[in-house]
């Protein structure tokens, strides 16, 4: 999360961004325009929700992510697809409009191993930057390596 935020800083300068890491768990965290990192939450991603659905009930299948963007499955299957991926982006859509009526200018950003999953189906304008965490990993490799820290 701390990458993801240092990460922020560099590319998004003078910005608020709320950065959303869609990996094994859902983080969803904020840096203000002053490269302050205000915190934010965790979630269980994707994939995490369609294997605790199989692996905690007694007969529900193990599902994947869908491109299907309907509100309701009449199989069971489908219902428990777009569950996971409508419940998922229904959680981030909120969070987001929460966060913009509180602060002006905010960019979101869409990060990690599923987000391509729902850069289109979240309708608010977002960036997609696959590389945040490497490039915060690599601001902070920079400044641990440079005499900057030490003053």
């Amino acid at each position: 999360r701390l990458a993801a935020a240092v990460g922020a800083t560099v590319l998004y300068p003078g910005r608020n961004v709320l950065i959303v890491d869609f990996g094994t768990a859902v983080t969803i965290d904020l840096v203000t325009a002053d490269a302050t990192f205000r915190g934010g939450c965790i979630s269980p991603g994707m994939k995490t929700r369609f294997r605790a659905l199989h692996d905690y009930t007694a007969k529900l299948p193990l599902c994947a992510a869908t491109e299907s963007e309907e509100l309701a499955g009449l199989t069971t299957r489908q219902a428990i697809e777009l569950g996971v991926m409508n419940g998922i982006a229904f959680e981030i859509e909120g969070y987001a409009a929460r966060m913009r009526s509180q602060i002006d200018d905010l960019c979101v950003i869409f990060t990690g191993g599923d987000a391509n999953f729902f850069v289109k189906r979240i309708k608010n304008t977002i960036f997609a930057n696959y590389n945040l965490v490497f490039c915060g990993l690599n601001r902070i490799l920079e400044y641990n390596a440079s005499e900057e820290h030490l003053n």
